[in-house]
């Protein structure tokens, strides 16, 4: 990583820490105050022994100081605790932003683009990496205005004491910052290397658990189980390559440190023994001076020191922030929601001109389209895959950017409050997506206006009441819809959509992977609740559009066909294909059957 590279991330993380500032404060107040008790206590130590070894003092007459000791060291205790516990709120709050920063990145740029990397990959991102800067705000920013604030104050008291003392320590401080840095500029390369290797680590193995049953199928698990190896012996390899740094960093420090106390050590030992007679101003080297300067000695270095280990969290952090940066700073087309709303009155009708839709890097996808869905009416969208269907669903909800003309009821979807509009949409999936929860928490989304009586009314229109009953309300499930089947998930998905009562109903495959009679239930439920609503289905199943209103045939991005059930029936053209190719799919199932 460049120098200019690393500068600019460390800006952005302190930067982030002004969301915390005041913890940060109170953390380097606690820090501050612990130092000027130390020297309260050095003093008080050294006067001590001072007072029994050359004045030979009864015990008995420093019973107070023995007192005061011991409270003083109470005291910096609590100030201990009260800069973890400081720290500790800093590194939270700041965690918690930029996460929500994350978040609401994620949520501009929309599904489109979440799906070009593994789920894993974001887990990575907002998890994992934000957690690896918990300690550079907890840890590190305390204490590198300590690393300056205490030796200063230990300067300032020792230089009038003993002027050579007081020169070791200004010489040697230096050097451990100075190799301190050497050392992070590999550590910070090194992380940065650790959580790439994460980040593909945490896609792979994401990505393969949820396809387990489907590499077990086709016997790719010993293929697959080699890739993870692959995969987890390229985190070992970077893992330890952080680990080999931060020990040398360990070492690089104690032992600079221990030469300096050691110098400062000798110095004093040959003063003593009348060997060495300057740096005292005259007034000659006593115990009390020197027990004093020499308890100071390892306190001196003791803040340099933990900058030194803590700087291994800074390495740590701005490795982890190079990824979420590159992502926060990424350019693209996203949606901006606009402040119009749509009347909450009356029908939905939603009107194409020359639409090209773009994907959030700039690359068409479909278009130019032109297309009506008329209010109170219900458009079906067929064709092969890849035809630009989905797409197309995302644009009308506000996930991707476009060119031409898309209104709804008459108002620019760009200028609309995409909020507001999402909140008139009931969509039923192909999968259905189950929170981990109980079924009350899945069909009402949290929503706490939502009465006893709609969640009734709901399950029996959506025709799950007869197994809800079974289970009861507070049954819960997993987020892979564990406990329930395919058939009951969708029906629970239907009734989460009564309970939304959109204007707009948009259904992407609401039957696919369903066994007859769960399709037979989830078909009559969506009738019910589609009459005289606008809604838009998305279906490879041609047979059941024949009471559609309209049918827009979709091929290579553009329309190729549009009209009635009837009317594509009797054009040569791509519907006619596919119905011919359904029919014949069916007609082979059913053979095999009876067979």
């Amino acid at each position: 990583m460049d120098k200019k590279k690393q500068r600019s991330l460390n800006l952005w993380l302190k930067q982030q820490s002004k969301q915390a500032k005041n913890w940060l404060i109170l953390a380097i107040t606690f820090g501050f105050v612990s130092s000027l008790l130390l020297l309260a206590q050095a003093a008080l130590l050294a006067s001590i022994l001072h007072q029994l070894i050359i004045e030979h003092t009864d015990k008995y007459e420093l019973i107070p100081s023995f007192l005061g000791l011991s409270g003083i060291i109470a005291i910096r205790a609590l100030c201990s605790w009260g800069r973890e516990i400081a720290g500790y709120r800093c590194g939270q709050q700041v965690r918690i932003h930029i996460r929500q920063t994350i978040l609401e990145k994620l949520e501009s740029l929309g599904p489109a683009y979440i799906k070009q990397k593994p789920a894993g990959s974001w887990a990575t991102l907002l998890l994992e990496q934000v957690d690896d800067m918990q300690d550079f705000f907890a840890r590190y920013l305390p204490q590198m205005s300590l690393s300056v604030f205490v030796p200063f104050v230990i300067l300032v008291v020792v230089f009038p004491i003993n002027w050579v003392a007081g020169f070791i320590f200004l010489l040697t401080a230096p050097l451990i910052p100075l190799f301190m840095a050497l050392v992070g500029l590999k550590a910070a390369d090194a992380n940065r290397k650790n959580f790439k290797a994460l980040q593909r680590l945490s896609g792979h193995f994401y990505d393969r658990l949820q396809a387990m049953t489907t590499i077990r199928l086709f016997d790719r698990t010993r293929a697959e189980t080699e890739i993870m190896r692959g995969a987890s012996e390229v985190f070992r390899t970077r893992t330890m390559d952080v680990l080999r740094i931060a020990f040398l960093s360990s070492a690089v420090l104690e032992f600079f440190t221990s030469i300096s106390i050691a110098m400062t050590a000798v110095y004093f030992g040959f003063a003593f023994i009348g060997e060495l007679n300057f740096g005292d101003y005259g007034l000659g080297v006593t115990l009390f001076s020197g027990l004093f300067i020499l308890i100071l000695a390892p306190e001196f270095y003791q803040p340099l020191r933990d900058l030194g280990t803590f700087y291994h969290a800074k390495q740590q952090a701005v490795g982890a922030a190079e990824s979420i940066v590159e992502f926060l700073s990424t350019e693209v087309d996203s949606v901006v929601s606009g402040s119009k709303a749509i009347s909450d009155e009356g029908s939905i009708t939603i009107r194409a001109r020359d639409l090209e839709v773009f994907s959030p890097d700039g690359k068409q996808l479909v278009g130019p389209l032109s297309f009506t869905l008329v209010a109170n009416q219900t458009t079906a969208i067929v064709g092969p895959s890849g035809a630009g269907k989905t797409t197309l669903i995302n644009a009308i909800l506000g996930f991707l950017p476009y060119k031409g003309s898309l209104t709804i009821n008459d108002i620019e979807r760009k200028d609309l409050d995409l909020k507001h509009w999402r909140s008139q949409v009931s969509w039923v999936g192909q999968n259905p997506l189950l929170l981990h929860g109980s079924i009350r928490d899945n069909i009402t989304l949290g929503k706490p206006y939502v009465s006893n009586q709609q969640v009734s009314q709901a399950l029996d229109d959506s025709f799950s009441s007869e197994f809800v009953e079974e289970h009861g309300l507070d049954y819960l499930i997993s987020d892979r819809s564990s406990g329930l089947s395919v058939g009951q998930a969708q029906r629970l998905a239907l009734a989460r959509a009564m309970i939304q009562n959109g204007r707009f109903w948009l259904l992407d495959e609401p039957t696919a992977s369903l066994d007859a009679r769960s399709e037979r239930l989830v078909v009559q439920g969506l009738e019910n609740q589609i009459n005289n609503r606008t809604a838009l289905m998305v279906t490879h199943q041609l047979n059941p559009l024949r009471s559609v209103d309209q049918i827009i045939v979709m091929q290579n991005g553009i329309i190729v066909q549009s009209g009635d059930f009837d009317y594509l029936e009797s054009k040569t053209g791509v519907f006619q294909d596919m119905l011919f190719a359904n029919q014949t799919m069916q007609a082979t199932t059913r053979g095999n059957l009876d067979a």
